[in-house]
């Protein structure tokens, strides 16, 4: 057996127990904890709750270490499992007692602010900025003949910067933006919607 809290190789249990009346030379048999912990995989815990996250950790002898939050509008939802400061992917063979840290969704800001523009950016590009505002990229959508997805360019996106009326567009942290990408950098043509000035601000 395996108890991380106490020493490799101390006598956990015995039987019969101490005390006992037994014969002579009869057989005494001992329970000791391993001297290096078994390894064990690592689950997926990306997309449960945090209560269904503590539960799958205990199951598998593993420790929450602890936790932090990032804007997502999944509340308390398991947005990434990192050991050791570094992402762990499911299945990946570790330390029975290990501890776990989980970063786990804020739920959506409140503040709204203006949507960034994503126009001719790289799906690289676009995913750093939006990181950076505590925004997601959402559904996504490759044109045909794309080989190079990670530097395909997005000329769609969902939410819009404008809205028709010429206005800025707004959104809230933790939400995402779908988009649509294609292998070549687009043009933004003349009868574009033009961009408001104080919108490059944001981009």
């Amino acid at each position: 057996m395996y108890n991380d809290t106490a020493k490799a190789l101390t006598v956990m249990r015995q039987f019969p127990e101490g005390e006992a009346i037994v014969k002579v030379n009869r057989t005494v048999y001992l329970t000791i904890n391993r001297a290096v912990a078994p390894e064990i995989e690592m689950p997926n815990l990306e997309g449960l709750s945090f209560r269904s996250a503590e539960i799958a950790l205990k199951q598998y002898n593993l420790k929450l270490k602890d936790t932090s939050y990032e804007p997502n509008f999944a509340k308390n939802a398991v947005l990434e499992q990192h050991y050791n400061g570094k992402r762990i992917k499911p299945g990946t063979r570790l330390a029975m007692g290990s501890g776990i840290s989980l970063i786990l969704g804020s739920g959506l800001g409140q503040e709204e602010f203006p949507v960034p523009d994503l126009f001719g950016k790289t799906y690289t590009e676009a995913r750093v900025l939006l990181e950076s505002y505590g925004l997601s990229l959402g559904a996504t959508a490759f044109e045909q003949g794309v080989a190079d997805s990670a530097n395909a360019y997005i000329y769609v996106q969902q939410p819009e910067a404008v809205l028709p009326d010429g206005r800025m567009n707004t959104i809230r942290q933790g939400q995402s933006i779908n988009v649509r990408l294609q292998g070549q950098r687009p043009v933004r043509t003349t009868d574009s919607i033009p961009l408001p000035h104080n919108l490059n601000n944001y981009q």
